[in-house]
């Protein structure tokens, strides 16, 4: 994927163990893999608020709803990775 020269950066911290876990697949474009990840968490947290809008639930059940969300997507990735 294309990615504009325009876009703004961000940094993310990862610990020295990931670093070196990350290095040991230089194939991966770790840039595009984080700018889905945030992708993907925003539009879940859109969509979130969009059924949540007007709602009765509290902050801790919209916490848990999205707990179980993220933790469904991130066994889809880990299925499709495989």
């Amino acid at each position: 994927m294309y990615i504009d020269s325009c876009m703004p950066s961000i940094t993310v911290n990862v610990d020295d163990d990931l670093k070196e876990r990350m290095e040991n697949h230089p194939e991966i474009n770790w840039s595009e893999v984080t700018r889905q990840a945030i992708q993907e968490k925003v539009e879940t947290l859109e969509v979130m608020d969009e059924l949540t809008s007007g709602s009765e639930l509290t902050e801790s059940d919209v916490q848990d709803i999205a707990k179980k969300i993220n933790e469904s997507g991130r066994k889809r990735v880990n299925e499709e990775s495989a």
